[in-house]
């Protein structure tokens, strides 16, 4: 989905590689109204080959108020065409400032435009949009992210530690190279900090001095939540990956209340 976690709009719009399905929700545009806003490009930095982290400004507002879990759609003329891609917050409220992270996609129609990008350039924006969130911050967690899927867990995750959120979370989260374990430092950071949050990373294609977990995300998810049935899993990632996981958490015994998801197409 990051690719971010990626959600097209509009008639002009396609959805993008790694695009997740989300719901719409009236209002969506300028906070308290329809409109479009206008956001700055204030920093980037590389997190991993051809992955960008992307810290926007967003003008004529005081703030820009979102939930955790939720997207903002961008939009930018390419050949002529309007072209709208949506892409899910990594950040936490902070102003009138959102953070956002997408794989550039060579071949793409909308990503190579972002990349190109320079602090002080502008992009039309409309959010925030999205139900995807934390329902029960004193129900423990596992949340399950491949890729850039991981970005809304890192919006999430913060803001109920920054929160004093009573449940537990375990991130296991899945990529195939170490190189490419977006937010590492963050997550390692956090997981020292507080010891209601474990950060478990697995790689599929391990380096032969990789010394943690191995493997796809499905197998470590099912050893964290162990004999229980009573915690929430977040599930954000591929379809392939989604769904099986799904599948499997669901003949253990999980109500289907308890799997809240996003996958990609």
């Amino acid at each position: 989905m990051f690719s971010v976690v990626v959600r097209s709009g509009g008639p002009a719009a396609r959805r993008a590689p790694g695009a997740a399905r989300y719901p719409r929700r009236a209002g969506a545009g300028r906070p308290g109204g329809s409109e479009p806003l206008r956001a700055i490009l204030r920093g980037s930095r590389d997190l991993a080959p051809d992955v960008r982290h992307f810290l926007f400004e967003v003008e004529n507002v005081s703030a820009f108020p979102f939930q955790p879990g939720q997207f903002v759609s961008l939009s930018g003329d390419v050949n002529g065409k309007r072209i709208t891609r949506a892409y899910s917050i990594a950040s936490v409220p902070d102003g009138n400032r959102f953070e956002i992270c997408l794989n550039r996609v060579h071949d793409g129609i909308f990503s190579p435009k972002l990349f190109a990008m320079r602090e002080g350039d502008a992009v039309d924006i409309k959010g925030p949009v999205g139900t995807f969130g934390i329902r029960d911050a004193a129900a423990d967690m596992v949340m399950a992210a491949t890729g850039t899927g991981v970005a809304p867990f890192r919006s999430m995750i913060r803001h109920h530690l920054d929160t004093g959120g009573a449940g537990r979370i375990t991130l296991v989260f899945g990529v195939r190279y170490e190189k490419t374990l977006l937010y590492r430092t963050d997550f390692e950071q956090w997981a020292r900090d507080n010891p209601r949050f474990r950060f478990w990373p697995t790689l599929s294609r391990p380096e032969p001095d990789w010394q943690g977990r191995t493997g796809h995300v499905q197998a470590h998810v099912l050893e964290a939540v162990g004999e229980r049935r009573d915690c929430d899993v977040y599930i954000c990632g591929l379809k392939l990956m989604v769904d099986d996981l799904r599948r499997r958490l669901l003949e253990l015994g999980f109500e289907k209340k308890r799997l809240i998801f996003e996958k990609y197409d």
